[in-house]
């Protein structure tokens, strides 16, 4: 899988989904890739943040280290996984936002045949992490891309709650991750690399 660039996109508000992006950095460049992990534009007023000190704390850890995403990130990579909370069974408004700004890179063809997979976490077991990922996988189908859903194709994602769709996660009182899905997340950047080699390599 090398010579394979993947973007990891995501949005995250207490650090759930931003530890979920590096697991699957980690197990890109354990295959050989090159990497970027990438976050969609804070939206949300400073006393939004204030006001929930999670919120405010992850934000004020990032945001100088982890850049913040652009149409030229999608159009360097070969892949892109994407890892967002759900929002009522949607993407966040961030990265709503961030896709509905990618109509130059569409229309100019630079998203057709990206591989792009997804990831989800919400607050409870069923609070909507599998609509999410189908939603933004809508939006793929849109960009001409090939989704690498992960299906059933490695036990890892049955102990991780069995969401066929992408790695999904519960998220407790705490803030803590109530599933263990490190590997899930590792195997997802795996299976959806070596769907993107196999394109590249056809090219």
């Amino acid at each position: 899988m090398e010579n394979v660039k993947l973007a990891v996109i995501y949005y995250s508000s207490t650090g759930i989904n931003y530890q979920m992006a590096k697991w699957a950095e980690e197990a890109a460049k354990e295959n050989g890739a090159e990497v970027k992990v990438v976050r969609a534009p804070e939206l949300a007023p400073e006393a939004a943040r204030a006001a929930n000190p999670a919120w405010k704390e992850h934000y004020d850890a990032t945001k100088d280290i982890v850049p913040e995403a652009t149409s030229d990130d999608i159009a360097w990579a070969d892949a892109v996984i994407f890892s967002v909370p759900t929002r009522f069974g949607n993407v966040p408004s961030q990265m709503k936002q961030f896709l509905d700004l990618q109509g130059g890179i569409w229309g100019a063809g630079k998203t057709v045949n990206k591989v792009v997979s997804a990831m989800s976490s919400a607050h409870n077991q069923h609070g909507g992490q599998e609509a999410t990922i189908l939603s933004l996988y809508t939006s793929m189908m849109h960009w001409g891309a090939i989704i690498a859903a992960p299906g059933y194709s490695d036990e890892s994602l049955v102990v991780a709650g069995g969401n066929p769709y992408g790695t999904s996660v519960t998220q407790d009182d705490d803030g803590k991750m109530v599933e263990d899905v490190e590997e899930a997340v590792k195997y997802q950047a795996k299976h959806t690399l070596d769907i993107a080699a196999r394109v590249k390599a056809g090219n």
